[in-house]
């Protein structure tokens, strides 16, 4: 049902945003980036279609065990769902931008430059196949499988919405509350400031209580796609593998164990010479170099000199 519903809306939005960025002579969409966005979805979807029945079946095995249950008042029970199914979505998102291993899984979602409405399908291709552990908690609190699934797939077409350049600023009241396109082109972004900042998906409130929010700053316009330049960034198979290809790299240098456990845990950028750094360091150095490009005010004593 949410795919006949969605998929009109999906056709009517990208065809508008199309018809304007040409209009305007905005290079928001490009045909090899979209057919790449295209395909990534398929493959996507391909996944989840064969993987569902199983988790499907772990989680229904789960049910049983659940300690509360909200079923008696319908409109708590779905209420409920959809808050706490946002809340498991921000902490699956934070996972996969701070665990290399799993950032190897999500870096497709941000490997392009561009940044339009198509860029929503551009699909963490492996992520169906543990997904499904952040709805374990939802399970265990009473709500059934079936109905987590879905909430996930409605919530996905406000993810997918919010990426846009067109819409620059929604209502002071909304941006408090929502996750908007502005959010989320900062999230898309590859300059140090915004690096793994705004990870909700409909609230924005999760970013803020949990110290990942970002403004979009004026004075440091967006820059889409990763941090380091990616290599046949059209190839089928790299678009999906090429960051589980610089692990592997990684984890046959000659180094201890610990160490090796480190490049699969840490967040990406860890290195145990400093040759790379993560997010963190980068916005650590970013803000030193900050400070030190500030004017320096001159004291009172400066200014009035006394003889």
């Amino acid at each position: 049902m949410l795919i006949l519903i969605s998929a009109p809306l999906y056709a009517i939005v990208i065809a508008g945003e199309i018809i304007l960025s040409n209009l305007h002579l905005k290079k928001y969409y490009t045909l090899k980036d979209t057919l790449m966005n295209v395909y990534l979805c398929i493959v996507n979807s391909g996944i989840d279609l064969l993987f569902r029945a199983v988790y499907l079946v772990i989680l229904a095995d789960l049910l049983p065990f659940h300690f509360v249950s909200f079923s008696s008042n319908p409109y708590i029970y779905w209420i409920l769902l959809f808050v706490l199914e946002d809340l498991a979505f921000y902490f699956e998102h934070r996972v996969d931008h701070y665990c290399r291993f799993f950032w190897a899984v999500h870096v497709t979602h941000h490997s392009s430059e561009e940044f339009n409405l198509t860029t929503g399908f551009r699909s963490s291709v492996l992520q169906p196949l543990y997904r499904f552990l952040y709805f374990i908690p939802l399970v265990l609190l009473g709500f059934k499988p079936l109905d987590i699934v879905f909430m996930y797939s409605l919530t996905q077409i406000y993810g997918i919405l919010v990426h846009t350049q067109y819409i620059k600023k929604m209502p002071a009241w909304f941006e408090a509350v929502f996750v908007s396109p502005a959010h989320h082109r900062v999230h898309h972004a590859s300059n140090i400031r915004y690096l793994d900042k705004n990870l909700g998906m409909v609230f924005i409130i999760w970013d803020k209580l949990f110290g990942t929010f970002q403004e979009e700053v004026k004075e440091d316009p967006v820059r889409y796609g990763l941090t380091k330049p990616m290599s046949q960034p059209y190839h089928l198979s790299n678009i999906i593998f090429h960051e589980w290809k610089d692990l592997l790299k990684d984890l046959h240098k000659k180094v201890p164990l610990i160490v090796k456990l480190k490049y699969l845990f840490m967040p990406p950028g860890w290195s145990h010479d400093g040759s790379t750094k993560t997010a963190k360091e980068l916005r650590k150095e970013l803000a030193t170099s900050e400070r030190n490009l500030e004017p320096v005010k001159p004291s009172f004593s400066a200014i009035f000199k006394f003889k």
